[in-house]
Formats: structure tokens, sequence, C-alpha cells
């Protein structure tokens, strides 16, 4: 038997992927699995010091190889890095999941996140940056999506229930 996550979800940082996942997960009774949790194991050190000490592309390689292990091995719920998407062999392998994006806008993301120093690409100027890597990355997220939920405003449960709903209306259970 195929091994699949029951929903992927991407989205920009502060959007709720693993908030909104851990509630999910709850909700479906799967377990929840963060690729950056995931990856901050493997390397053995926080996602924030991979960057500082062996650059960008060396987290990259680490955050590819533990989504495509993910999406082969995990069942239950997978949150996916904002960045992990971006990675075209990523891109490739999510074709054929329930990829659900999570959407939110820089005021609700401030709020969530903070800007702070964890967050390796928002360091300098983190408004401005969060707001170009949404220029960048929304088509990406919007083409792999099959659904799109806004979060902004919303609680961790009001956006699972949607989830759900959604995946059971793919799976002709509405």
């Amino acid at each position: 038997m195929v091994t699949r996550p029951v929903a992927v979800l991407i989205g920009p940082p502060g959007s709720g992927k693993t908030t909104v996942g851990r509630t999910l997960a709850a909700r479906l009774n799967v377990a929840l699995h963060d690729t950056d949790a995931a990856v901050e194991v493997v390397a053995g050190k926080t996602i924030a010091d991979v960057f500082i000490d062996d650059g960008e592309p060396a987290f990259r390689a680490l955050e590819r190889a533990e989504v495509a292990r993910a999406l082969a091995q995990e069942s239950g719920v997978l949150a996916l890095g904002g960045g992990a998407p971006m990675d075209p062999a990523t891109a490739d392998a999510l074709a054929g999941h329930r990829v659900v994006m999570l959407d939110v806008g820089i005021a609700d993301a401030a709020k969530r996140v903070g800007f702070d120093q964890s967050r390796p690409l928002l360091a300098v100027n983190p408004r401005a940056s969060w707001v170009a890597l949404m220029k960048e990355r929304r088509p990406t997220y919007e083409r792999l999506a099959r659904h799109r939920v806004d979060t902004a405003g919303r609680t961790p449960e009001e956006i699972a229930a949607e989830i759900v709903a959604l995946l059971r209306a793919d799976d002709g259970q509405a």
C-alpha cells in the first residue's frame, strides 16, 4: 500500500502551517509532520543556525530531501516550510498530492511571527522582505495548491474545519 499524506500545507511565513497543521491533524486523528522541525533534528541545530553556519543552499538541500522523504513515507498532515515549494524538484513531487495553501496578509503574519531572528530570510527589513517573498512565491503556491484557505483573523479550529470540509468534498463526502 502506498503511503501518502492526507494533506500538505504550504504558504508564507506566518500563515499558520504548523499551528493549523496540529489542529487539522488532531481533527483527522493523524500525526502532524513539520518538515522544518524534521530538518532541525537532522541538522542538529536550528534552521537559523543552518543558514548562518552552512548557508541557504545547504538548508535547501536538507529541506528538499526531507520533503521528498515525507511525501513518500508520512501518512498524516504534512506542513512544509515556506520556501520548500519553490524548489523545482519539490514542486514536481507535490503533483498529485492534496496541497492546501494557507494564505495570510502581512498584518496577520506580522502578529503571528513577530518577524524575529528565527526567520533568516526575514531578518533584514522584515516587512519589506515578507512582501517581496510573497510577490515571488504566490504564483507558485497558487499553481501547486488544490485549495486556498485564507487564515486572516481566523482561529486554527475554524481554518482546520474548512480544510476538513474541502478534503471531504474531494473524497465525495460533502
